[in-house]
């Protein structure tokens, strides 16, 4: 399945099959003026199309759906199977959703227990609240979401590489830039490089939500940083320079290439700055392998264990307090995308790592007022759980003197 929406039939079959995978006696669907993108996504509605009054949408694990809406906008799910069912009254509605739950053990919903993955918490804590009091156990819909809004057909894989090849290109323009300046004596700042990366990729007809990271010197060291006309600095010989980009191809269907390199304005990379990004190379390179492992394996691999694989790596050179975020993001039509993340820091990410899915690997050690250090590739795990690896595998930082 591919994140596009409206394009083809809708995969009752398909969801069905992934409710009898994970063992869940059906999905509940549910959203009020657009508070639930990933559901209105999933049921390939329109982005544009704002309601103004509860649905809901039953999807057993066998058997037809069913439909629950309101009667001043009784055709808002009209593009879906199911049979309909219309409250006036919230009593209506109480009951309505009773009979359609009737016998269901484990309801799936855009829930996360205790809010631990809160890109999946969609639905409020009241919501959640009426269906346990009908009967059914509230249980996450994170990996369902992913099956049905994360994963990527062939065409966007084709896209993604078709992008990658044009952001590591990005890099090499920004790097010249940046010789040339410098070689010449003439000032080149943060957002000139900025600027031409833009430049660069606007021609190849590529999109982006904001403009790339350039980072030289101490502002590498601020995993966030972005240069604006009042932080903008010069970069200067002898410092490191953090290039952080991401672009789509300008198509419905493009996802995201997302990545970063790292160079060194001077010829010889001093002796820490090399050391350290060493460490940030093992920790991205034990990511991917055991990513890999357990695609060979056929084995089952969450969020959160990929980031534990690349956090122990810099732990053990003893830089854990200098690692400041999660080691990888999902990738899709948005830069973050809705799939797992790489992440045992900031959420503990359950969700499972499945195929037709990309995330990003990005470990880095942070030095405040000194330097930061990163590294990203792209990861895509095709359906037949081959790991494709996509950007620049960045061994060494690369001298520019």
């Amino acid at each position: 399945m591919s994140e596009q929406a409206g394009a083809d039939a809708f995969p009752l079959e398909q969801i069905q099959q992934a409710l009898d995978q994970f063992r869940i006696d059906g999905w509940l669907l549910y959203d009020f003026r657009g508070s639930n993108v990933l559901a209105r996504r999933v049921l390939r509605m329109e982005p544009r199309e704002i309601t103004s009054r509860r649905w809901f949408y039953w999807i057993p694990r066998q058997g037809e759906p069913a439909k629950l809406v309101h009667r001043i906008e009784p055709a808002v799910l009209d593009h879906l199977p199911g049979r309909r069912v219309e409250y006036l009254r919230w009593q209506e509605l109480q009951q309505g959703l009773k009979e359609l739950l009737a016998g269901a053990g484990q309801v799936a919903m855009e829930y996360s227990p205790f809010g631990a993955i809160p890109y999946v918490a969609r639905v409020d804590a009241g919501t959640v609240e009426l269906v346990r009091s009908l009967g059914p156990e509230v249980v996450s819909s994170g990996d369902l979401v992913q099956v049905f809004e994360a994963t990527w057909t062939d065409q966007q894989w084709q896209l993604h590489q078709q992008a990658a090849e044009s952001t590591v290109a990005a890099f090499d323009v920004a790097w010249q830039l940046i010789c040339e300046r410098l070689r010449t004596g003439r000032q080149v700042t943060e957002l000139d490089v900025q600027a031409a990366i833009q430049e660069f990729l606007r021609k190849r007809r590529l999109v982006w939500e904001h403009p790339p990271i350039v980072a030289a010197g101490p502002h590498s060291a601020d995993p966030h940083y972005e240069p604006s006309p009042e932080s903008n600095a010069p970069i200067e010989p002898d410092q490191v320079v953090l290039i952080d980009l991401w672009a789509k191809v300008d198509s419905p269907q493009g996802v995201y290439s997302d990545l970063t390199c790292m160079a060194y304005t001077g010829s010889r990379i001093p002796d820490q700055v090399a050391e350290l990004f060493a460490v940030v190379v093992e920790a991205r390179e034990a990511a991917i392998a055991l990513v890999e492992r357990a695609f060979a394996n056929q084995g089952t691999l969450y969020g959160w264990q990929v980031d534990d694989a690349a956090r122990e790596v810099i732990a053990k050179a003893g830089y854990a307090e200098a690692f400041l975020h999660r080691t990888g993001h999902s990738i899709g039509r948005e830069v973050h995308g809705n799939g797992a993340n790489m992440d045992n820091l900031e959420t503990h990410d359950s969700r499972r790592v499945l195929p037709g899915c990309c995330f990003s690997v990005e470990p880095g050690i942070y030095l405040p007022g000194q330097f930061g250090l990163r590294s990203e590739v792209n990861v895509f795990v095709d359906p037949g759980g081959t790991v494709h690896v996509t950007g620049r595998r960045q061994q060494e930082i690369q001298p520019l003197g």
